[in-house]
């Protein structure tokens, strides 16, 4: 089925920069999102409903998968200078299409790593080297388009 430039969720990589830094491009990410708390309020002499009452948002972890590449170096420098001073950064994800087309991006505040997870290697399995990449943050903002 034929896709027009109108249609927005045909994308083929997610490219990453934190604070200047490409990281390169990825071709999974999961978990982009914000939960906002409830707190519940029981009314006394009122059955009929219980109040909802917004109380904090909980941002989800971020996970960024890719085949192990040329980018993968960039990764590990990146990951490497951030343990020895783990401070909060910010970073861009871009969503793009196979001509480099940004199709949406969002910016995250407060960006520490979490995990990096590299390739399972086994010469028995056929499979492509992967390496994940886990982030956590406070924040979502409306990001890169470019």
């Amino acid at each position: 089925m034929p896709t027009s430039d109108d249609d927005p969720a045909v994308s083929v990589c997610f490219t990453v920069e934190v604070d200047g830094t490409d990281l390169g491009s990825f071709n999974s990410c999961e978990g982009l999102g914000v939960e906002i708390v409830m707190e519940q309020r029981e009314e006394g002499g009122n059955n009929t409903m219980v109040w909802q009452l917004p109380t904090r948002m909980k941002f989800t972890n971020v996970k960024l998968t890719r085949p192990v590449g040329p980018n993968s170096r960039k990764l590990t420098e990146w990951l490497s200078q951030a343990l020895e001073d783990l401070q909060p950064t910010t970073a861009g994800i871009t969503a793009r299409t196979a001509d480099g087309t940004v199709i949406a991006g969002w910016s995250l505040r407060g960006v520490v790593p979490v995990r990096w997870t590299g390739p399972s290697l086994n010469v028995d399995t056929a499979k492509v080297a992967t390496e994940t990449l886990e982030i956590a943050h406070h924040g979502i903002l409306p990001g890169p388009t470019k």
